[in-house]
């Protein structure tokens, strides 16, 4: 990966999220969304305090803070991961995994007997050894410089990690990253729904009815989430009579 597709704007270009804006024009313009508080602090489920540094270091890189947008660790998805991790999706619940396992080609994905946790729990300590045995420190201690030329050896399978193909790792930590970034924040990322005001993404709409017939308008309602549908739904929703 060329140093400029570690930039926001070609991380959404090969991720496919670079979407324009929806234009259709509400039916009333919506009130910015107050500040929410901070969150509690996180308490990690699946990473050690290490292990947690070092990959939310990494994860800014590959979504960086921009004069645009803040980046992943302000998304929240260093949180996402590690939540994921401890559950189904880390245990690989949806994976098929009885095998054979041999080298696939691109289209066939992934192709290792690792579930998600047991890859991680493999690549984070490789990924460890080897930044301090090239680059003397820590990885999240590296300045940016570093770090991008650390991930792009990680990324091309340069970097010798001997329990996971680096490049394997990479590829998990890039899709998770995205994921954590772009999801709905009811899964523990996307934290004030930074992915979805960056794209022009307004969330889980589930009817227009108001707006019919009307377009090539702009959209430009605040987003929600899934938990906001819930809770508008269930308020607006009639009682049943009783007889």
């Amino acid at each position: 990966m060329s140093q400029p597709d570690l930039s926001r704007r070609g991380l959404l270009l090969a991720g496919g999220t670079a979407a324009a804006t929806p234009l259709v024009a509400p039916a009333q313009a919506q009130p910015a969304a107050p500040h929410a508080p901070a969150p509690a602090p996180h308490v990690w489920e699946f990473f050690t305090g290490d292990e947690a540094a070092m990959v939310s270091a990494a994860v800014e890189r590959l979504i960086p803070a921009d004069p645009e947008s803040p980046g992943a660790i302000a998304a929240g998805v260093p949180e996402f991961i590690d939540r994921q991790l401890a559950g189904s999706y880390g245990t690989g619940s949806r994976l098929y995994r009885q095998g054979p396992f041999r080298e696939g080609t691109p289209e066939q994905g992934y192709q290792l007997p690792f579930t998600p946790a047991a890859l991680y729990r493999a690549a984070l300590p490789a990924f460890a050894a080897w930044t301090r045995q090239g680059y003397g420190r820590a990885f999240q201690d590296l300045d940016h410089r570093l770090q991008d030329e650390a991930l792009r050896k990680i990324e091309t399978g340069e970097a010798a990690f001997e329990a996971v193909p680096s490049a394997v790792f990479f590829e998990t930590l890039l899709a998770n990253t995205i994921e954590g970034f772009f999801s709905d924040p009811i899964h523990g990322g996307n934290r004030g729904m930074i992915g979805w005001k960056l794209v022009g993404f307004p969330g889980p709409f589930a009817g227009y009815v108001e707006l019919v017939g009307r377009h090539n308008l702009r959209f430009d309602r605040q987003p929600r989430g899934i938990a906001q549908a819930i809770a508008e739904h269930a308020h607006n929703a009639t009682p049943m009579s009783h007889h």
